[in-house]
C-alpha cells in the first residue's frame, strides 16, 4: 500500500502563510493620544497619532473636537509638513472662568487637511501635535476624532474606551483606563511620552476581530507544525 504523505514544504507553506495572514491583522491600530495624562492647571503638549487603516486610500483629513463645557483657554498646533490646520472658535454655551479668566468663546475643534498630492498613505501614520491648557480639573476629558479618506469615506473614532472605535481620552483627575484600544500608557513625563509618539514607538492597539483572527490564523500554523512533524516520522518509518 502507497501512503501519500504531506510534504514538509507543503506543511512549511501553509504555517508561514498563517503566520503572514496574523501579523497584517495585529497590525491594526486606532487614532490615539500620547502621553493620555495630564496634571490639572498645567500645559500640556499632546500628540494625536493617526495610523491608516485602508489597504487602498490616503487619509486627508483630520479632526479633533475638544470640549466646550471644560474648555481649553490656549490652543496652539505645531506645523506639520504637508498638512494646514485650522483651529475653530465657538462660542460657549455659558462663560467659562479659566485661570481666573471668564471665556464667551474657546477653539472646539482643530482640523487638519491634506495638501494636493499629500496623504497617510496605507501602512502609515502620521502624528499631530497640540499645545493644549490650562488642563482643567476634571476626571477625564474624551478627544474625539474623525479621519476622512480620499474616497470621502469618515472613520469616527468617538466612542467609549471598550466600543470598536474608541475616542482618544486625556486623564486628569481619572486613573487611566487599561484597555486593549489604548494605545498609550501613563509616561514618566510628558515629554518622554510626546517623542515616543513622535518617533512611531507608540503600541499599536488591535481590534477584536482582528485579534480572534489572528489567534485562529496561528492555531492554523500550529496545526501545520504537527503535520510535518508527522509526515516526517511516516517519511522515516516507509524508508
Amino acid at each position: 500500500m502507497t501512503r501519500r504523505i504531506l510534504p514538509l514544504s507543503v506543511a512549511g507553506s501553509v504555517a508561514a502563510l498563517a503566520l503572514a495572514l496574523a501579523g497584517p491583522l495585529a497590525a491594526r491600530a486606532h487614532v490615539t493620544v500620547t502621553p493620555d495624562t495630564a496634571d490639572p492647571g498645567g500645559y500640556s503638549t499632546l500628540s494625536f497619532r493617526v495610523p491608516n487603516e485602508s489597504d487602498t486610500l490616503g487619509t486627508v483629513r483630520v479632526e479633533v473636537t475638544l470640549p466646550s463645557d471644560t474648555p481649553f483657554a490656549s490652543v496652539s498646533y505645531q506645523p506639520v509638513p504637508g498638512w494646514s490646520a485650522t483651529l475653530q472658535t465657538t462660542t460657549l454655551p455659558e462663560p467659562v472662568t479659566v485661570a481666573g479668566n471668564q471665556l464667551t468663546e474657546a477653539v472646539t475643534h482643530v482640523v487638519w487637511e491634506a495638501d494636493a498630492g499629500t496623504s497617510i498613505a496605507p501602512g502609515q501614520f502620521q502624528v499631530f501635535p497640540l499645545s493644549l491648557g490650562p488642563v482643567p480639573e476634571t476626571g477625564s476629558i474624551p478627544l474625539p476624532a474623525t479621519q476622512t479618506y480620499s474616497d470621502g469615506t469618515v472613520e469616527e473614532w468617538t466612542g467609549s474606551v471598550d466600543a470598536a472605535h474608541p475616542a482618544p481620552v486625556l486623564y486628569v483627575q481619572d486613573a487611566p483606563v487599561s484597555d486593549e484600544h489604548s494605545g498609550s500608557t501613563p509616561q514618566a513625563g510628558h515629554d518622554e511620552g510626546t517623542a515616543a509618539a513622535a518617533s512611531g514607538t507608540a503600541s499599536n492597539a488591535v481590534d477584536p476581530l482582528a485579534r480572534g483572527l489572528g489567534i485562529a490564523a496561528l492555531a492554523a500554523g500550529a496545526i501545520a507544525l504537527v503535520l510535518a512533524s508527522f509526515a516526517l516520522v511516516l517519511r522515516r518509518r516507509s524508508t
